[in-house]
C-alpha cells in the first residue's frame, strides 16, 4: 500500500477552526478503517499540537502521512521556538497568556499528552526560528 498524505494550514490565533485539522483527519481515519486506539491517540496527540500552534506560533502546517503500519502527524511553525523542550515536557509548564488561559487553554498539557498519545515523538524547535513536531503511531 501506498502512502496517503493530507495536510492542513493550521490558522493561528483562530481559536474558532482550532482543532478543525484533528476533526478532518479522524474522518478520514475511520473511513480507512483504522482501529479505533489508533485513531484516538492520534486525534488527542494531534489536537494539542494544533491548539500548541495557534497559541503559541499563529499557526502553521499539519501534515499526516499514513502508511501500512504507522501514521506520522508531522506540525511545523515558524512561531518564536521553544526555549527549554526539557522545561517544556512538564506537566503543567506554560508560557501561555492569562487571556489564553481565560479562554480554557494553555493548562501546560499539550506535549506532555502528544508524547504520552504517541509511540515516538521528536522535537526540533530552534529559538526564533520555529518549531517542528513529528510523532508517529504504529497501526499495527
Amino acid at each position: 500500500m501506498d502512502s496517503i498524505v493530507w495536510t492542513f494550514e493550521v490558522d493561528g490565533k483562530n481559536f474558532e477552526h482550532a482543532g478543525s485539522a484533528s476533526q478532518v483527519t479522524k474522518a478520514r481515519l475511520k473511513q480507512m478503517g483504522l482501529p479505533n486506539d489508533v485513531v484516538r491517540r492520534v486525534i488527542i496527540a494531534m489536537y494539542e499540537g494544533e491548539i500548541n500552534m495557534v497559541i503559541h506560533a499563529d499557526g502553521g502546517v499539519a501534515t499526516v502521512t499514513v502508511g501500512q503500519d504507522e501514521v506520522v502527524v508531522e506540525l511545523k511553525d515558524t512561531g518564536k521556538g521553544i526555549e527549554n523542550i526539557e522545561l517544556a515536557m512538564k506537566e503543567g509548564f506554560s508560557t501561555a497568556t492569562g487571556a489564553i488561559r481565560e479562554l480554557g487553554f494553555g493548562a501546560g498539557m499539550g506535549l506532555p499528552n502528544m508524547k504520552k498519545y504517541s509511540d515516538e515523538m521528536v522535537i526540533d524547535s530552534t529559538v526564533g526560528v520555529g518549531t517542528t513536531i513529528t510523532m508517529k503511531f504504529k497501526v499495527a
